[in-house]
């Protein structure tokens, strides 16, 4: 890609050629480089009740299928047998070993090999390449990060170490009944673009406009990653900030995170709705929702009240920008320098 596709002047430049929404050769160019970098997993609580876990997602991400596995420590493994290539797990469970449900090979939780029925007489066998392959993991407060190759913004945690690191992340509880997943007929550029910003928020959210203060409302910009702050418009749902908070004094409703390419942290009074940004195709994307609980009583409440709303009305924009985008008439727009620095910062690091 271009690094000079994009001006660094935001008053000067141009947005995304419509190409990088529609055209398959560039799709795949900008994929390929998700293997270097780290990926949300899960939060340690998905595995408090099944200490096996696959991530279905990664295999969409980065072609790795993989899965979590927790004994005396948690582990990212390979979710592929070495016998002939079936995947091991495909459902979350309690389990002390893996096994394979094609020929019944067996592994530790470890990855490492343990059995094999009818192999006796098969030289060199088992040997370091019957163990499964394991893949690196970063954790910060509870929340488990992989991928396949990954070095990519490994400074990204200490952004949100020094704004959020006084909540209590690592208890924060995952509630299944939060878990949504939507397939929708658009680029994933595209809808990056459309959280990015708060510019819309009067014209699409109506509700959600109503809970926020949109002359307040903010978006910070760091190395891999944006930050938008909004600021809880009256007496609506905001945070109880500690006095170590460099946001103390203020009514903040919601912190929302994207680190590239396509992870959403959303930060409420209640606690952390995590949305995931999976490309299945230049024209079709998967969103992932998870949810954890941090304060039950606030629950629908504020910015975060009526997330599946604002996810519909995101949606209906998202698929019209796409169609719109692929017209024969429409390459290029501008950005607004007030309200579009994060759509912009994110176009400069996908053309870099």
């Amino acid at each position: 890609m271009s690094s000079d596709l994009i001006d660094p002047d935001i008053s000067k430049a141009y947005t995304l050629p419509s190409r990088f929404y529609t055209d398959e050769l560039v799709f795949k160019d900008i994929i390929s480089d998700f293997a270097e970098c780290w990926h949300f997993a899960a939060h340690e609580s998905q595995l408090v009740k099944d200490n096996v876990l696959p991530l279905e997602h990664m295999e969409s991400l980065i072609g790795e299928p993989m899965v979590l596995t927790r004994d005396d420590e948690i582990r990212c493994l390979s979710n592929v047998c070495t016998h002939r290539g079936m995947l091991i797990a495909t459902e979350s469970c309690t389990a002390s070993t893996l096994k394979c449900g094609y020929h019944g090979r067996t592994f530790g939780l470890d990855g490492c090999f343990r059995n094999m029925p009818e192999f006796e007489g098969v030289k060199g066998f088992p040997s370091p390449a019957d163990d499964l392959s394991s893949f690196n993991l970063k954790r910060w407060k509870g929340l488990l990060f992989t991928g396949k190759t990954p070095f990519r913004f490994n400074d990204c945690l200490e952004e949100l170490q020094a704004r959020i690191g006084w909540m209590p992340i690592e208890s924060f509880e995952h509630d299944s009944s939060r878990h949504r997943s939507y397939d929708i007929d658009a680029n994933w550029a595209l809808y990056v673009d459309n959280y990015l910003e708060g510019f819309h928020i009067p014209y699409v959210h109506g509700d959600l406009h109503g809970e926020l203060d949109y002359g307040s409302y903010r978006t910070e910009l760091f190395e891999g990653g944006v930050l938008q702050v909004g600021i809880a418009r009256g007496d609506e749902s905001c945070f109880d900030l500690p006095e170590s908070s460099t946001d103390y004094g203020q009514s903040i409703a919601a912190y929302y995170y994207w680190l590239f390419p396509g992870l959403m942290l959303n930060f409420y009074p209640w606690g952390l709705s995590v949305n995931l940004v999976i490309p299945l195709s230049v024209n079709k994307t998967r969103i992932v929702y998870h949810g954890f609980v941090w304060d039950r009583s606030k629950l629908g409440e504020g910015a975060g009240g009526d997330l599946d709303k604002v996810e519909a009305e995101d949606q209906d924009i998202v698929e019209s920008t796409h169609r719109g985008v692929g017209s024969g008439i429409y390459d290029r727009g501008r950005y607004s320098p007030t309200r579009e620095t994060g759509v912009h910062h994110f176009h400069r690091m996908l053309t870099s």
